[in-house]
């Protein structure tokens, strides 16, 4: 048992490796105790602050779930709705927030930004994503692969393929090295994540006994793994004129038969943080998909995400688990 009371979760360096692996047994055991209908709320009392600065689905419903079934209130502050970064400054509402809430959780780009809520609240203060780091879903994330390969998380082999920049690259990365795991992230030299960061996983890494592999290549990263990873390639507000070069530097890395088939592995299963471009049924996708040529797809293809090996749906789901044992860990009790 670790103590994590009044705890802030901004990064996945903020646990340590026993941590993190107290806070996905706790998971489990809300998870169980949700699906058998024992479940005993801790947060009778308590409100928690629910800032979006970005819109979400599983975030916020994962957030307001795991605080209703525990007994908690929340309140929801969007730009709209709020007088944050607009009239008032990060830290002036950080004091306010911390006088009104039990803790906060923010969702939003710049990671600074919940740095500072975070030194000025005097509260828990979660990171529901930022644009450098996405810790609830690593947890997720981790949560779903120990449960389908029935293996400790020391054991784990995945595979990360695609823009490795990103909140996703970054996280699986430095998650998996944290945790002792087998990580390997596929992508363009120029898509890697920052050095300061495959720093941080190394050093994580020598502790832990992860491995830990960067390549271009996607026949050196598959085979063996067990999870293959990815996440969109082009994101809202992104310009368009950069869509058609960012497909074409990435399409070697698109989620395909042919990439699973790669693992050589028959037990392989497909994540994805979601939403997907697997097909033309959004506007975004379907537009993305038309202005680039691509005919199935974009990051993942449809076959793949709607075939026995995708569990997509099961990490969504444990969003909602994993979140509430943070907020247990950190909040619960008296």
């Amino acid at each position: 048992m670790y103590n994590l009371r009044n705890r802030s979760f901004l990064k996945e360096t903020d646990f340590s490796t026993q941590e993190l692996e107290h806070l996905l047994e706790l998971a489990r055991t809300l998870k169980l105790a949700k699906y058998a209908g024992t479940e005993t709320p801790s947060l009778r009392g308590k409100e928690i602050a629910l800032i979006f600065e970005k819109t979400s689905t599983r975030t916020r419903a994962a957030f307001e779930v795991a605080a209703f079934d525990q007994g908690a209130h929340v309140t929801y502050l969007d730009p709209a709705g709020s007088q944050i970064g607009h009239k008032e400054s990060i830290a002036d509402t950080a004091r306010v927030l911390g006088r009104l809430f039990d803790a906060i959780e923010f969702r939003g780009a710049a990671h600074a930004t919940i740095e500072e809520l975070a030194a000025h609240a005097g509260v828990p203060v979660y990171n529901g994503l930022t644009d450098e780091w996405h810790p609830t879903q690593m947890l997720a994330d981790f949560l779903t692969m120990h449960e389908a390969g029935r293996k400790p998380y020391q054991e784990l082999a995945y595979c990360y393929m695609g823009d490795a920049r990103s909140n996703m690259g970054r996280s699986l990365l430095v998650m998996g090295a944290i945790m002792g795991s087998d990580v390997r992230i596929c992508a363009p030299a120029a898509l890697h994540p920052p050095a300061d960061v495959v720093a941080v996983a190394r050093e994580r890494a020598t502790q832990s006994g992860a491995r830990v592999t960067l390549t271009e290549d996607p026949d050196e990263a598959l085979p063996g793994a067990d999870f293959v990873h990815t996440d969109v390639w082009v994101s809202l507000g992104e310009s368009k004129d950069v869509w058609r070069e960012r497909v074409e530097l990435l399409s070697p890395y698109q989620v395909n038969r042919a990439a699973l088939q790669r693992t050589r592995n028959p037990q392989v299963r497909f994540m994805h943080c979601l939403p997907a471009f697997h097909d033309t049924n959004t506007v975004v996708g379907r537009e993305v998909i038309e202005q680039t040529g691509m005919s199935d797809g974009l990051e993942v293809t449809n076959e793949v995400f709607e075939s026995p090996a995708s569990i997509v749906f099961d990490q969504a789901e444990n969003r909602l688990h994993t979140i509430k044992a943070v907020l247990v860990a950190t909040i619960g009790g008296g």
